[in-house]
């Protein structure tokens, strides 16, 4: 695929921003591709629904905008609400599955991955501020728009100084997780 549209959502304070940013980081930098993000949330600093928008491409991209996304990663139950309805129909949605319960408005066409990132960061990883990160493994594993390596390396220079194991282990349980029939 040349171009991937990617939204990202859920509540401020679960990691949504730095998810993005990761993603468009390692394609970009890390990859040598084109990348663009965009980023919207409340007014409020945690608890609002916010989101972000990550385009990645192989040529300079000329409208920064997801009018439908290829890849939609879901945090919380409000963000997926506000947004089910902007994923394309053989698109792909990634989820905290005990956090969001899908419906009827996800195509039967669209690939669904699910993941109970927070237990699995508070019970692997002991921060369940790492959960965005579980995500983002868990992406990396079910995708193929962005490389393993290249996710690590854009953590490494993403997070927090002095946090840099404690997210690469909370991203490599999400990359190592066997997700269940559903």
């Amino acid at each position: 695929m040349s171009k991937t549209d990617i939204r990202i959502c859920g509540m401020g304070g679960q990691g949504v921003i730095m998810s993005g940013m990761v993603i468009g980081k390692a394609a970009s930098i890390y990859q040598n591709k084109w990348s663009t993000m965009i980023q919207s949330f409340g007014p409020e600093a945690r608890g609002s629904t916010c989101a972000a928008q990550v385009m990645i491409a192989e040529s300079p991209i000329g409208y920064p905008y997801i009018r439908k996304s290829d890849v939609f990663m879901v945090f919380s139950q409000a963000g997926y609400e506000k947004y089910v309805n902007e994923l394309k129909p053989e698109g792909m949605l990634v989820y905290e599955d005990e956090l969001v319960t899908l419906d009827e408005r996800v195509p039967g066409s669209v690939t669904t991955c699910g993941i109970p990132a927070t237990r699995i960061a508070q019970e692997q990883i002991g921060k369940v501020i790492t959960f965005n990160m579980v995500m983002l493994g868990f992406l990396a594993q079910n995708s193929n728009f962005i490389s393993f390596d290249a996710i690590r390396k854009s953590i490494i220079d993403s997070v927090p100084k002095g946090t840099e194991e404690t997210n690469l282990k909370a991203f490599d349980a999400g990359y190592t997780y066997e997700a269940q029939e559903q």
